[in-house]
């Protein structure tokens, strides 16, 4: 069985280790541009030892931001700053990702520490969107549905950004499909009530993000990795289950995806999440067991011994560290000194390895 530090190989690319950087909105970003935090905070995790380090979601238009401080690739101006990062993740021996998103009915909002409060079109906000008029909760803004001209739209979106990203210099692009945002939007039946193509049954429901997929594939390389996040199940009677998630991955593997990036919940405001350490592997060990096709397991995942059970009991293939890594960025050079396995350690810091 694998172990946490060997290698994993996905397309041509070999990542050094089974630990990831998760992406972790840092709402730092100044008209959709990356800058000097950026550069810090995403290099400090790969000189900390990470195989891949997978920069914050990023909206693929403006109004897909979840602030109007979000990271975003819409245009070609924004792929310098960018690129500035990945050669720098690249140096440290790390493999540079990207997640790409569309916030949906949870766009346009203040950062978390002025409230999180969603901004009205007369405050600087938006009009937000989603498949169907429903606000994510009691007292947020009402969106507008998204016509059919604005669903085709979408793809193309998601694919020039995916363009960009590789012009950019990143390895891996991750599609986000989880946490409420608009393509988790569109599967889930409690926020999805279109009569159209796009909505009622389990295909209808799915099948944008299955187009933004082949849609992302007609400007991603072939020998690349793509992933998706999703959310494995919503938490609420009636909504999304984990066994949607394994008839959905069966229906990513077919289409080409190569890793299911397994979290959870965010589409309802007053689901029930039993939040606890490692509560979401079960889902990434599920898909993985039922499809075959590759899994990352996180959330609250904290410990070196945790990370290692997951890869060595075959629990998943990756393991996404988040707000831990946010605690300690050299998580990855503690646990391998922890689990007594050897990795590289950028030869400025050498004198401190033992």
């Amino acid at each position: 069985m694998p172990r946490l530090f060997d290698p994993l190989s996905i397309r041509s690319v070999s990542f050094p280790n089974r630990l990831a950087i998760s992406p972790m909105c840092q709402y730092s970003a100044e008209e959709g541009f990356a800058n000097d935090w950026h550069l810090v905070h995403l290099g400090s995790r790969a000189v900390g030892g990470a195989g891949l380090v997978i920069m914050e979601a990023t909206a693929v238009v403006p109004e897909g931001r979840i602030t109007p401080f979000d990271l975003g690739l819409w245009k070609d101006e924004q792929i310098a700053a960018l690129s500035r990062i990945t050669r720098f993740i690249k140096a440290q021996g790390a493999v540079p990702g990207i997640q790409l998103a569309h916030a949906g009915r949870k766009a346009s909002c203040t950062a978390p520490w002025k409230g999180g409060k969603q901004l009205s079109e007369e405050a600087e906000g938006w009009q937000i969107v989603a498949p169907s008029a429903i606000p994510f909760e009691e007292g947020t803004m009402l969106p507008v549905e998204m016509s059919m001209a604005a669903i085709q739209q979408l793809t193309k979106d998601f694919a020039s950004a995916a363009k960009r990203a590789r012009e950019a210099g990143f390895e891996v692009v991750e599609i986000h499909a989880a946490h409420g945002y608009l393509l988790h939007e569109f599967y889930s039946p409690l926020s999805n009530v279109r009569t159209d193509a796009y909505g009622g049954s389990f295909d209808n429901r799915v099948r944008l993000l299955l187009e933004v997929v082949a849609a992302v594939q007609t400007e991603w390389p072939k020998e690349l990795p793509l992933f998706v996040r999703i959310s494995s199940t919503d938490w609420v009677d009636r909504g999304w289950t984990v066994a949607d998630s394994v008839a959905l991955a069966t229906r990513l593997q077919k289409a080409g995806v190569d890793l299911i990036d397994c979290s959870s919940g965010g589409n309802i405001g007053h689901a029930k999440i039993p939040v606890a350490p490692g509560y979401q592997v079960p889902f990434a060990s599920q898909i993985r067991k039922e499809t075959g096709i590759l899994t990352g397991a996180v959330g609250m995942i904290t410990t070196a011994e945790e990370a290692e059970a997951i890869i060595v009991k075959g629990e998943a293939d990756l393991v996404l560290i988040a707000r831990e890594s946010l605690r300690d960025p050299y998580f990855a050079l503690r646990a391998a000194s922890q689990l007594q396995q050897d990795i590289n350690w950028p030869v400025q810091y050498m004198r401190a390895k033992k």
